[in-house]
């Protein structure tokens, strides 16, 4: 999966569809990712003492890693990612549209 924990990303399909957002946590097991204030659900939840009003509460689920595009950081568009070997023979992820390295994200 080539999209990273703190990517920048545009959904592309689906009810959310134009919405651009970070990427919060990924699941690539499940190739799904979650994505800052988008497909937000509500969940009902008992109090307990980690939440100790309860209620309502409205958070984001899961999205398909195929309905995300990376948002290139310099010109803002979308782009598909790959990788690079660079000199050193280190790796790098490239966007593919113009080449571009894209900074480094923490894997989660």
């Amino acid at each position: 999966m080539k999209v990273v924990k703190g990517d920048t990303v545009k959904i592309i399909a689906g009810a959310d569809k134009g919405k651009v957002g970070k990427v919060l946590k990924t699941f690539p097991d499940k190739r799904r990712v979650i994505v800052e204030k988008v497909r937000l659900i509500k969940r009902h939840t008992r109090a307990t003492q980690r939440v100790p009003q309860g209620g309502v509460i409205e958070r984001e689920a899961p999205i398909n890693v195929s309905n995300v595009m990376v948002v290139e950081p310099k010109s803002g568009e979308l782009t598909r990612v790959g990788k690079k070997i660079l000199a050193d023979g280190s790796r790098e992820r490239v966007a593919k549209k113009t080449g571009e390295i894209l900074p480094r994200q923490e894997r989660s």
